[in-house]
């Protein structure tokens, strides 16, 4: 099996549990089991051509946000690491949020920020500070991550046409799963719906967890292939989402996955899926 190039994976998790508070990790047995640590990753990732990735804010306690950000880049700091930059948790609904992004905005090594839509009510993002400090991201180079599930795609779209201008990247394929039928029908719609807003890009990541142990390529390709024709190639990136994709396979496995789903792709085609696209977006590399 070939391996790109070059890969730049956009969304890496680390755990590390002396160091950061993780609150959900009492119902993560597998993943509390030990911590996940940078070099775990790399056994795995350097030998695949990842030559970049990003750190994507694992929901520590609130109070760890900006010490996740500084553990971080104490991590990126050593010479054998390829960690480029973090994307920060945040909580838009809230006022202090203004200076969050002033405070990102001088910061080269923040990209941009997440909060996590299918964890709270739907009406936190429909909610007027809400949209007013998403965008600020306007203009401002840096993104904001787009993660619910796949019946709130609607909502999402909701979002990105209150803050026109800003980057929003739609995390894990907008949690679209091939498993039931009409499930998928309602997902496609929705995403086709999302991808006519020109400033959402795709994220091709999390698709191992939609599909069940035994699973095939041909499991994850109603949803890869859908995501890609949908938002088109120059609007995807890829993701790993370690650790949380290794509950279900190996970082080999899912980007020896990938390739095989990109088998009838261009090279430019898969440059652009696996860095292109993320250098353009991130300023990476």
């Amino acid at each position: 099996m070939s391996v790109p190039t070059r890969l730049i994976d956009t969304h890496l998790h680390l755990v590390y549990r002396d160091s950061l508070t993780y609150p959900w990790l009492g119902s993560e047995p597998t993943l509390a089991s030990h911590d996940w640590t940078y070099e775990l990753y790399a056994e795995e990732a350097h030998p695949h051509g990842v030559t970049d990735c990003l750190h994507m804010e694992v929901d520590v306690i609130e109070s760890d946000f900006g010490h996740e950000i500084e553990f971080v880049r104490s991590l990126a700091g050593g010479a054998a690491r390829r960690i480029r930059a973090a994307i920060s948790n945040a909580r838009p609904e809230r006022t202090g949020f203004a200076a969050e992004v002033d405070r990102a905005c001088s910061d080269p090594f923040v990209r941009g920020f997440r909060r996590i839509l299918h964890v709270v009510p739907d009406d936190v993002s429909r909610a007027r500070v809400f949209r007013e400090n998403v965008g600020r991201l306007a203009g401002t180079g840096l993104t904001f991550d787009i993660c619910v599930r796949s019946d709130q795609l609607g909502l999402a779209a909701e979002l990105v046409d209150a803050c026109p201008g800003v980057s929003f990247v739609l995390d894990h394929c907008g949690g679209g799963s091939a498993s039931q039928p009409e499930l998928f029908a309602t997902w496609k719609a929705g995403l086709i719906e999302l991808a006519r807003r020109p400033d959402v890009v795709a994220k091709v990541s999390g698709v191992i967890g939609t599909v069940g142990d035994n699973w095939t390529v041909d499991d994850l390709r109603p949803v890869v292939e859908t995501t890609i024709e949908v938002f088109g190639w120059d609007r995807v990136v890829w993701g790993s989402d370690w650790p949380w994709s290794a509950q279900r396979a190996s970082l080999t496995d899912w980007i020896n996955a990938t390739n095989r789903l990109l088998e009838g792709a261009s090279e430019t085609e898969r440059d652009k899926l696996f860095h292109r696209n993320a250098a353009r977006i991130y300023g990476v590399g």
